[in-house]
């Protein structure tokens, strides 16, 4: 492969007008030592020589692997010369040893004290320490002095003080090489702890001492690691054929690494540990435990210590207090105003309301005994566990005996003629104040600190979970009060706005409707029992209504109030523009020079101009390098050397820094217009101080990579898309115009340069420079089309693009090191070479890059190229990848962590480089979702004290690159003390909590790529950068993943940079963030630096993106993480970890329900406002005249107008934080214009299908499980979806829910019409026509056509593979997590283990029954009304036959041609094939005709009344839904794993299709499986088809198709991305579909239209006499 012109990478920093590609070779590169900080010029306490040594010492005595001990040798000379070169050598190794062995944060030391392994040595000095003793230790443990935790301590540190560098450098060598082949160990940090433990004493001992022949190679691996790498593997897999195959459990069933991990917290786990002939382990002298390592029985140690059951009880145990603050503040709100329901018939009771009110304690106190009442299935009952929450039990129930008693003894007394006096009074006075109490200590104190302290108590039992879960780390008094502050503003306001808003609009709901009787209303199996009550199932469920917007409120002024600290603390940080942008580009050399360099020691000898010249003019040919600027920008924005009148030269500024604000200096809108002005405005904050650049830390940039692309070919940009036939190139071009023209003129100059090629004509014609701008080459030669390749690869989402960012890194790091080390030049003056391997060197000693690359050594043969490409590109890039290596012997093959960069040889016998590092491992290491996995076998191979997460689709650049040095200072390790860190414990140098992770900012580069790229951008810079500033700033912020930088030593040692257990860490990386909050590591975040970031693009992509995140959600709320956080953290922490990150999908969820609830209210309210007569009043208020009879329902009517008010408030202040954020950094003319565009682009409409997807996500997680990691594809957002996929894709999450509300709100409309419901019509419409709204080239008429065909096609076919390619596919797919599997042993990872019948049949049958219940109730009352004085016919024998005659019908059809099947079928399927398809296309059509059938019917018996039809419809719909679900969940056992079943139903052969004994119990399942597919295809047919007529209108708008473009690209009429070019065989196959299947479309719309247009024209005139009618 030719060598690339790469724009990023080759910029000479001698010769800038240089233009050559060039590639750094090894033998090149000129090492010096290979660790300088650590050289023998310096004082060192031990020479290279002797740390080699020590670890081949130790890969003798325990033996490890070769590779291991010779990569965790360099791993540490790495972090040795990056401590050392700003630090003492000794202080070096003496703060590295404190940071894994014993410093006051390291985690052995504190792992070593929790487990009370003090107790473990001090008695096994002098006796074998047994069982007994080992128990955690209770406060009487404390007077002894030597068994107390202080002198223990003490001596500790003692010993440390005491203990030889030699020592110190043996044990940090002992750990990392333990660490470094734990593979998924590494996972359970503890257990590791543990096993260095049992190494040290072994080491310690004269056994080892004495050993003369060195242990094998691999004993560590063979006897330590593998036997708990099968464990683990054996929870989630067996082993079948050589193959690992999922085991069908659930989490609850997994003991996974959080399980293991916690066994070694407490002695008693530790204690629980036997061999193989069943002796205790911890009865063996510590000096001998790890060698009798391999005779562990590891099954009988480890247990469940936290069950992550499937259940809604953890959202109320994990957030108990945001349920009592709510729950109890509005019901002392609401009991207050609601005084009409329970105030006695002689008058008002001052008593009762008191006492009434004050039972908001009592519902608080329930809360907590619910939630402790959960608490306890989800923790082991072993350990004493559950001894505080018994204690906590019997408190609760006192508590609720006083907070509830007084009021039965008050409502007696008080409903008595005479009342109950003072006493009465005083009682409930003192029972409301005792109420107030209660909740104040349920709502604020948290429930882990109740009756055993977990986090603050001094008792030994809790001291692991106070270090591992509960440590805290404290925030500086100022970010405390806001916090405090942020908080009080939060629920001041809501308190008070909810009470004036929310509860006192309720009130005068509740006065007219409590008492409201209705009269003439009769019932014929019920009697008049609806009617009394139906006013009080009205206002039951206004009161949940209320419940609900009483929760949405406290968001909004969360949202709010958030924003405003945000902001505020933006203004504090100079991020805002208000400053003047003239200032800010006036002052840049200035900050440059102050706050990028390091200019101490330079300020006597050079001008500052020199200095930020050299860095400012590296930043602009940058960027002119990677075709953003053009050479004409170039000049304009260069420094100069000009001619002075002296005659000497002098460097001219250019005239950018004194006149920003004129035009010409960038393009208009360009991306280096926006790289520049951030640049120009971070440096306005306050940066801390850098350090020289050979002083700075080493650092890693770590990047996981799996499937996504590498390198685009000139195939991939040339290849046309199936659905829109535009090229990637194509689309590019348009997208990025002024890159590709400035690329196409670059081309040409390169060209021009290379000289003319055989054959080429020039000339001034435009028609030769035409190939430039199309494919911007003119000639095919390798290296021009490369070009084009690696133009289009930095401007999509490619590893490529990645790499070549974060690149910038060395190129920083060499700019940097030349302009503050001029000495350098001057000493290689003259030979430029030397001085690149130089500043390479320096480069390479401070900054690595590892790309791991699981299937690497699977790649095929473009992948493998692409590969290669990179390390030639960039030889200093490593990749760490999976090796497999067959066994001779069979079984299963080994694997091994291998790692190459450019230098690396090649292997001629496999044309592959040889590893520099090949490390073998207990098995397959991907045992979870993948990526954390990918992270943790190459963990091992990071250098340096810092690391950095990226992923394959980000970006860097050089501006931001150069204050990488200030991004680490954020670590607070630049200052060390020349203090030893045991010289005595709480020295302030050392007392203060670590800096685990520093966030970073994200630019979303897809931002102005259509309407869906900006909303992606949108959340990202609002969560990503608005949120995260308060967050951070108020100790909320977690771990998210990307660009976030990690302090190695401090995440490596407390299990990784991320969790691994499948399903339950699918969001691998907040879990990393909160095992460090959780263990005392603080969070910040920086706004002085970003990265770029792609987003996925297309609204199949983002929305697949959003159920990940939904669904991992789901996960998040199981997990043992949220309990701990939820049930420990004070609660102004509570509420900041709440509300920003849980908080979020539950006020999704809320949201939802509020919509649902309103609907459902307005249909009760519509029945009485359709059957009652309505009081009317005059303009001022007074009743009219000659009412008689009518009921006021106007109170009711305000009430429902406040709740649309809250809820469109609730919706729309989701656009207030991207508002200002944009108000803030970009002025307002940019906030106004970007707002305007979204919503013009009707962004709101995907807000509310993103919500309930999102709220679908969660809740279907959190039902049934089967979160996994989706690929959501990384392309470009042109690809045309076709509508069945569409709707196969969203019918479950939205498009039904929104069918059913649609039924609902039409309801609503015909009976109670208000202006405000028009919100809900948009809002419910988007649920059911979102998908196809942000289709690209929805409205194209040909596509829309064609899109029927293909609809019709994929609904009717029969016999494909279970898949969703026909629609009985993805029915089966879709019952298949209800019923699961035959199989017990699930071999596809796409498949989700069977629900729990608990969830199932509350979410598949309680709950559907109870909403059937609430619709037949409404239905009946409405029925209850005499027409004509006559009394009707029973509603509920009218409903029950029109809801079960559709599904009577379908099974008789069925059992009539099951009849016909079995006996005619194996006789004529033999000669005529297409028996089965007549068969099945005949119960269809029936199925079809009986459903539209009984609604014709039932209709008719409403005398053709709309309103009533449509209601007595959604009754029907909700019947039907109850008995499908429950012939579903109930009846049907699981499913093959085939369509045979299927098949044999309708050809009638069932024997020969692999059934066995199942064959007769599959007739009578396959029977009830069809029933339900009749109805279930029938209602998808008719609601397809209503889809389909929705969207039909908007064909006949002119230009449709291009005016949608418009709104969904952004790109103006000239830039729109040209119409499908097809052959003409296409061309004549599309126009066969049009002229065959229009016809068939229209004709379908005008039947529909006739069925419905019809009995409303002529209902006078259809009458038709039926006596059975009469009496339905």
């Amino acid at each position: 492969m030719s060598e690339p012109f790469n724009s990023r990478q080759y910029y000479d920093y001698d010769h800038p007008d240089s233009y050559s590609p060039s590639f750094s070779s090894p033998s090149m590169i000129c090492y010096r030592e290979p660790y300088p900080a650590w050289g023998a010029v310096r004082t060192i306490p031990l020479s290279m020589k002797e740390i080699k040594e020590i670890f081949l010492d130790l890969q003798q005595k325990f033996g490890f692997q070769r590779d291991s001990m010779r990569n965790m040798s360099d791993f540490t000379m790495h972090l040795l010369d990056s401590r050392a070169s700003r630090m003492s050598p000794n202080q070096a190794l003496l703060s590295l040893h404190a940071d894994y062995i014993g410093g006051q944060h390291a985690n052995y030391r504190k792992w070593y004290f929790a487990a009370q392994l003090n107790l473990d040595d001090a008695v096994s000095h002098t006796q074998n320490m047994g069982l007994q003793p080992l128990r955690s230790k209770r406060g009487g443990g404390r007077n002894h002095s030597e068994k107390s935790l202080t002198n223990a301590l003490e001596r500790w540190r003692q010993a440390m003080d005491n203990m030889s560098q030699y020592d110190r450098m043996r044990q940090i060598a002992l750990y990392l090489l333990c660490w470094g082949e734990a593979a998924l160990v590494r996972f359970v940090p503890e257990c590791l702890c543990f096993i260095f433990k049992c190494a040290d004493d072994y080491y310690r001992s004269p056994e080892c001492q004495r050993r003369i022949d060195p242990m094998p190679e691999g004993f560590y691996l063979r006897a330590v690691i593998k036997p708990l790498y099968r464990f683990i593997r054996n929870q989630g897999y067996e082993v079948v054929d050589d193959k690992l195959v999922r085991r069908e459990r659930d989490h609850r069933r997994i003991i996974g690494y959080d399980d293991i991990n916690q066994l070694f917290w407490h002695p008693e786990g530790i204690a629980r540990i036997v061999l193989t002939d069943k002796t205790h382990l911890v009865e063996v002298p510590p000096a001998q435990r790890f060698m009798l390592f391999d005779r562990i029985v590891w099954d009988r140690a480890f247990f469940k210590t936290y069950y992550e059951k499937r259940s809604f009880r953890h959202l109320l145990v994990n957030f108990n207090r945001i349920w009592v603050i709510h729950i109890s503040l509005f019901w002392f709100y609401t009991a207050y105003n609601a005084q009409t329901i329970y105030q006695p018939k002689r008058g008002h009771s001052a008593a009762l309301t008191w006492s009434a009110t004050a039972l908001g304690g009592a519902v608080a106190t329930v809360i907590m005994i619910l939630a402790t009442l959960a608490e306890f299935s989800y923790i082991p009952t072993t350990w004493n566990n559950t001894s505080h929450l018994t204690r906590r039990l019997l408190f609760l129930l006192v508590t609720l005996g006083l907070t509830a008693g007084p009021t039965v003894y008050i409502a007696i007394v008080e409903n008595q003629s005479d009342g109950g006096g003072t006493l009465a009074l005083i009682l409930s006075i003192a029972q409301f104040f005792i109420s107030v109490a209660a909740t104040l200590l349920f709502g604020i104190m948290p429930s882990g600190r109740m009756f055993g302290d977990r986090v603050a108590s001094t008792a030994l039992k809790y001291l692991a979970s106070q270090t591992f879960t509960a440590s805290y780390p404290i925030l500086h008094s100022q970010a405390r009060l806001g916090s405090v502050f942020l908080w009080f503003l939060v629920f001041g306001c809501k308190s008070t706005e909810s009470y004036f808003f929310l509860t006192l609009a309720f009130r005068d709901p509740i006065r007219v409707m409590a008492g409201m009787k209705i009269q003439s209303c009769h019932e014929k199996m019920f009697g008049s029992v609806l009617c009394r009550n139906q006013a009080i199932f009205t206002l039951t469920i206004m009161f949940f209504m209320d419940l609900v917007l009483f929760f949405l409120d406290t968001f909004l002024w969360y949202t709010i109030w958030n924003t405003a600290f945000s902001i505020a603390r933006s203004f504090v940080l100079g991020l805002s523009i208000w400053t003047p942008w003239r200032d800010i580009y006036a002052r840049l050399p200035k900050r440059i020079y102050s706050k990028i360099l390091v200019t101490s020691d330079l300020e006597d000898r050079y001008k500052p101009r020199d200095l930020v010249s050299q860095i400012w003019n590296a930043i602009i040919i940058s960027m002119y390098r990677e075709h953003l600027l053009s050479i004409d920008h170039v000049r304009k924005l260069l420094f100069h050397q000009v001619d002075t009148p002296d005659g000497r030269r002098n460097l001219r500024a250019p005239q950018f820094f004194l006149t920003p604000t004129d035009k010409g200096f960038f393009p208009p809108g360009s991306e280096a217009e926006r790289r520049i002005s951030f640049f120009a405005q971070s440096l306005t904050t306050a940066l801390p101080e850098a350090l020289p650049v050979d002083a700075m830390p080493t650092f890693t940039v770590l990047t996981p990579h799996f499937e996504e692309e590498i390198l685009l070919s000139p195939q991939d940009l040339i290849k046309e898309s199936d659905n829109t036939h535009v090229t990637p190139l194509n689309y590019l071009q348009q997208l990025y115009s002024l890159e590709w023209d400035n690329f196409c003129r670059d081309n040409e100059i390169q060209e021009i340069y290379d000289g003319p090629f055989p054959g080429d004509e020039r000339g001034s014609s435009k028609l030769d420079e035409f190939p430039f701008y199309c494919v911007g080459f003119k000639n095919a030669d390798p290296q021009f089309t490369l070009r084009t390749c690696v133009w289009a690869s930095l401007r999509s989402q490619t590893l490529y693009r990645t790499v070549s960012g974060m690149m910038n890194y060395a190129k920083a790091i060499k700019l940097l090191y030349r302009v503050e080390n001029p000495d350098v030049v001057q000493r290689f003056s003259g030979d430029t070479d030397k001085l690149e391997r130089e500043l390479e060197r320096m480069a390479r000693r401070k900054f690595k890059f590892v790309v791991s690359m699981q299937r690497y050594s699977k790649f095929n043969k473009k992948e493998h190229e692409n590969a290669e490409f990179l390390l030639r590109a960039y030889p200093d890039l490593q990749i760490a990848y999976l090796e497999e290596e067959p066994r001779r012997d069979g079984g299963e093959p080994r694997l091994y962590s291998a790692l190459i960069d450019g230098h690396s040889e090649f292997n001629p016998q496999t044309g592959r480089r040889k590893p520099k590092f090949r490390i073998e491992l207990p098995g397959n290491p991907i045992l979870g979702d993948g990526k954390s996995d990918n992270q943790n076998h190459a963990i091992i191979f990071y250098r340096g004290e810092y690391l950095q997460l990226i992923d394959a689709n980000q970006d860097n650049y050089l501006e931001e690159c150069l204050k990488i040095r200030n991004v680490l200072a954020e670590f607070e390790e630049y200052s060390i003390s020349g203090q030893s860190p045991y010289a005595q414990w709480g020295q302030k140098e050392f007392k203060a909590a670590p800096v685990a992770i520093v966030g970073a900012r994200e630019y979303i580069f897809s931002e102005n790529i259509g309407m869906l790229g900006d909303i992606a951008a949108g959340k990202e810079q609002t969560f990503g950068t608005l949120t995260a500033r308060s967050l951070a700033w108020i100790g909320g912020k977690l771990h998210y993943g990307h660009p976030d930088f990690l302090n190695a030593t401090f995440m490596s040692t407390r299990g990784g940079v991320s969790k691994a257990q499948r399903g339950l860490h699918l969001n691998e990386d907040i879990y990393a963030g909160m095992n460090a909050f959780g263990r005392g590591g603080r969070i910040k975040h920086t706004e002085y630096y970003q990265c770029g970031k792609g987003r996925d693009l297309g609204f199949d992509t983002i929305l697949k993106f959003q159920q990940k995140i939904g669904a991992g959600m789901g996960e998040q709320m199981l997990s043992r993480e949220y309990y701990y956080l939820g049930t420990q953290l004070p609660i102004d922490r509570f509420l900041t970890f709440y509300y920003g990150h849980p908080g979020f999908h539950i006020n999704n969820m809320l949201i939802v329900l509020s919509v649902q609830l309103f609907i459902v209210t307005m249909v009760f309210l519509g029945t009485l406002h359709s059957q009652l007569t309505i009081c009317e009043y005059s303009s001022t208020g007074q009743p009219l005249n000659g009412q008689g009879g009518c009921y006021n329902l106007h109170p009711v009517f305000n009430w429902i107008h406040h709740c649309i008010v809250s809820i469109f408030l609730v919706f729309m202040i989701a656009w207030l934080p991207l508002f200002l954020q944009e108000l803030v950094e970009r002025g307002l003319g940019r906030a106004l214009g970007r707002l305007s565009k979204q919503f013009m682009s009707l962004s709101p409409l995907f807000e509310v299908f993103a919500t309930q997807i999102y709220t679908h996500s969660t809740l279907n997680n959190l039902t049934f499980g089967g979160a996994r990691y989706i690929a959501t594809g990384r392309g470009f957002a042109t690809t045309r979806i076709s509508f069945s996929t569409l709707f196969l894709r969203f019918a479950g999450p939205s498009i039904y829910l929104g069918m059913r509300t649609l039924l609902m709100l039409l309801y609503v409309t015909l009976s109670f019409w208000t202006p405000y419901l028009i919100y809900f019509w948009v809002s419910i419409l988007a649920l059911c026509i979102a998908p196809f709204l942000f289709n690209p080239h929805q409205f194209s008429f040909t596509d829309f056509i064609v899109d029927y065909r293909e609809f019709l096609r994929w609904m009717s076919r029969k016999y494909p593979r279970l898949d969703e390619s026909s629609w009985i596919g993805y029915f089966h797919l879709s019952r298949t997590r209800i019923t699961g599997y035959k199989r017990k042993k699930v071999k596809l990872s796409g498949d989700v283990p069977r629900a729990g019948w608990r969830a199932v049949i509350i979410s598949e049958v309680i709950f559907p029954i109870c909403f059937a219940f609430v619709l037949v109730i409404a239905y009946m009352f409405v029925k209850s009304f005499p027409v004509s004085d006559q009394t009707p016919p029973s509603p509920l024998i009218r409903i029950a036959v029109v809801s079960i005659g559709p599904i009577a019908w379908n099974a008789a059809i069925l059992l009539v041609l099951f009849l016909i099947s079995l006996s005619l079928g194996p006789m004529l399927h033999s000669c005529c094939v297409q028996f089965d398809v007549i068969m099945a296309t005949i119960a269809h059509i029936l199925g079809t005709i009986g459903m539209i059938g009984f609604f014709e019917f039932f209709w008719f018996l409403e005398l053709w009344d709309t309103a009533h039809a449509v209601l007595g419809l959604i009754t029907i719909m909700a019947i039907q839904r109850v008995i499908h679900k429950v012939l579903i969940s109930v009846f049907l056992s699981r499913e093959f794993k085939h369509n045979k079943t299927n098949r044999a139903w309708w050809t009638g052969k069932w024997y020969n299709r692999g059934l066995g004994t199942h064959i007769l119990s599959q007739q009578a399942r396959e029977f009830i499986v069809k029933i339900t597919e009749l109805s279930f295809w029938s209602s998808d047919f008719l609601i397809g088809h209503v889809l389909l007529f929705m969207l039909t209108p908007a064909l006949l708008v002119p230009y449709v198709d291009k005016l949608h473009s418009i709104l969904l690209f952004w790109l103006r009429p000239s830039k729109q991305i040209h119409s499908p070019i097809f052959n003409v065989k296409v061309k004549k196959r599309r126009r066969a579909i049009i002229i065959k299947y229009l016809p068939i479309f229209t004709a379908v719309i005008a039947i529909f239209a006739s069925l419905i247009v019809a009995p409303i024209i002529f209902k006078d005139t259809i009458r038709l006499h039926c006596s059975l009618c009469n009496q339905l």
